[in-house]
């Protein structure tokens, strides 16, 4: 069993408005942060509200960009550009180093 397999999934939303330069800068910055630390376990849908307004409405969804980490839970959310690494990692629960666990 290779050391991939055990480690958990992310299961990730991102939902922006259209090609705006905060939802580019958004999925450009998560993109490199989930290939740099969390390469091979995670799975993003890339959701534009002006063409699926159900499924923001559904995941009540009030501001974009907005991220929310579905799996595992709990569900985590983080709105704006996602320019600040830490607060993304740390905002999603995919941080745990220096909290002594």
């Amino acid at each position: 069993m290779s050391m991939a397999s055990l480690k958990k999934t992310y299961v990730l939303k991102l939902y922006v408005a259209g090609n705006t330069p905060n939802s580019s800068r958004a999925l450009h910055t998560l993109k490199n942060i989930l290939e740099n630390e969390y390469q091979g376990v995670y799975t993003l849908k890339v959701i534009d509200v002006l063409k699926n307004p159900q499924l923001a409405e559904e995941d009540k969804i009030l501001a974009t960009p907005t991220l929310a980490k579905i799996l595992p839970p709990p569900v985590r959310r983080i709105i704006g550009d996602l320019s600040d690494r830490e607060r993304v990692l740390v905002g999603l629960d995919l941080l745990h180093e220096g909290l002594g666990l």
